[in-house]
């Protein structure tokens, strides 16, 4: 077992209790240290995976609550096993610092073991009954029993900025094992390493709880046809992905043009619009200002729910919002994005608002090779309604101020909006007669509204809800986060006058 902080990943793929070499390898881009060779993905690995995935579920999707509860805790108590190990291979192949690495491994850890919990429960269930009705006229009811059943072997994609918390044994992974469906993982070349010891936990805990070794396979690397391979497999029966719009919409319409298409459940991230209400800012602009910078810049913007735009009607406290801003914003230093790829996108995105005559530069920087370094602009609500560009998201620690000439400016820009995954208020009680208009249209934008605060940091609990109307998601009535997120992998089913002895355990 790997404890330490020695750890030396030897590049393969886990699939159904196996760990298989391929010929076919590629490098590893660290942030910090050597690189290192990975096994390539292929289709026939694909199959094989989904293929074992598909025999587990005959076991796997009967076992008792107890029983799946058991072998979540024994994944979280593996992975904090080899804690040290997978922070140090974390901050190499990331670049992301020592406490917050330690920080999503707890996190990661806490969401299996809520899950452990609320399968314990049992309310997620949804179990009904109608009981019988033999004497009922015109006609007799029947005995009707519903619950809700697991759907069948699972597809997850590792996310690129979350190398525990959305990746090998990440919140889908997690919901769809407590659901009792198997999980077959295409892990992210951003970090490998950390999804090879993250797999070695999993596999330790179905050793250890004697659940079947197809239950869980992780594939890494592979090249594009990996993932089709993947989200077309005639036995998968859903996906989970968090990742970019355009990679996130060329899978979602892979599924959809399948034979029997498919749920896919894509977090494609947002903009996160704060919209700044008047007495607040004349109150406060200073602080939300200075508020704003730090969320912009935590973990170099690299956050899904990272609060891109501050939306405010020209007045009182717009000039002293943007000055608090650029001041903060002044003082971050320049931090090592997750992978040479998203630096230079990030840069790309720059460019592209450097080259708006209606975006204005209010703090310029000089962004390294893997180094992001902060940036912030204004324009006005009438440009940003305009031209579409300007409300996509710049994956990194960039702003934009958007000044509206009236209140019914700031209404007209909200009600235009594409989805969000969050929208943010702030105000004061002076405020509370422009928030009643605003809230009704937000909620039809958004999965999480938020007053005072800012969206960076999504806690883990029963009442979250990530994921929005799309763009932001690609189902508005999923979440990727909390134990709502279990719903993704079951489906409801009717029993009718079937005898007891053929019902699931848990209808009896």
């Amino acid at each position: 077992m790997a404890d330490g902080r020695d750890f030396t990943p030897h590049g393969k793929h886990l699939i159904a209790g196996e760990w298989i070499g391929s010929e076919a390898t590629f490098s590893s881009e660290p942030a910090l240290g050597e690189k290192r060779n990975y096994s390539v993905g292929s289709v026939e690995l694909v199959d094989k995976a989904v293929r074992a995935a598909e025999e587990a579920f005959q076991t796997y999707g009967y076992t008792t609550r107890e029983e799946r509860a058991a072998f979540l805790e024994a994944i979280a108590d593996e992975i904090d096993a080899r804690g040290d190990a997978i922070t140090a291979m974390g901050m190499a192949e990331t670049g992301l610092p020592e406490a917050r690495l330690v920080g999503e491994r707890g996190r990661t850890v806490g969401q299996i073991r809520l899950f452990a919990q609320h399968i314990r429960d049992g309310a997620y269930l949804d179990r009904r009954f109608d009981q019988a009705l033999p004497d009922r006229a015109p006609l007799p009811r029947p005995d009707l029993r519903m619950i809700q059943r697991p759907i069948g072997p699972v597809a997850v994609f590792g996310a690129s900025n979350f190398p525990l918390a959305f990746s090998t044994a990440g919140g889908d992974t997690a919901a769809a094992l407590a659901a009792g469906c198997p999980v077959v993982v295409k892990g992210h070349s951003a970090h490998p390493g950390v999804g090879e010891l993250v797999s070695e936990a999993i596999f330790a805990a179905i050793q250890k709880t004697g659940m079947p070794v197809g239950v869980f396979s992780n594939v890494q690397g592979g090249r594009r046809d990996v993932g089709q391979a993947l989200v077309q497999h005639p036995l998968i029966k859903a996906v989970g992905f968090t990742g970019s719009l355009g990679g996130g919409r060329a899978l979602f319409d892979l599924c959809a043009q399948r034979p029997d298409p498919i749920p896919f459940f894509g977090e494609l991230g947002s903009v996160n619009p704060m919209f700044v209400l008047p007495n607040a800012l004349a109150a406060r602009a200073q602080a939300i200002g200075a508020g704003w910078a730090a969320s912009l810049t935590m973990g170099a913007g690299q956050f899904c729910t990272n609060p891109g735009v501050a939306i405010m009607v020209e007045g009182a406290g717009v000039d002293t919002l943007i000055a608090s801003t650029t001041a903060a914003l002044e003082q971050s230093g320049a931090q090592t994005m997750l992978t040479g790829g998203i630096a230079s996108a990030y840069r790309k995105g720059v460019d592209r608002m450097l080259a708006k005559s209606s975006v204005k530069p209010l703090l310029v920087s000089e962004p390294g090779a893997r180094q992001a370094t902060p940036f912030l602009f204004e324009t006005t609500a009438a440009a940003f309604r305009a031209d579409r560009e300007i409300a996509e998201e710049v994956f990194g620690p960039l702003g934009i101020v958007v000044r509206a000439s009236s209140e019914d400016e700031m209404m007209a820009l909200a009600q235009e909006l594409e989805g969000q995954l969050t929208c943010t208020l702030h105000l004061d009680d002076a405020d509370t007669a422009l928030g009643r208009r605003l809230t009704p249209v937000l909620e039809r934008k958004a999965g999480r509204i938020l007053a005072n605060g800012y969206p960076t940091g999504v806690e883990v609990a029963d009442t979250m809800v990530h994921g929005g109307p799309y763009p932001a998601s690609t189902n508005f009535g999923a979440t990727s986060v909390g134990t709502l997120s279990i719903r993704r992998f079951l489906r409801p089913v009717c029993y009718q006058n079937i005898p007891a002895a053929l019902l699931p355990a848990d209808l009896t």
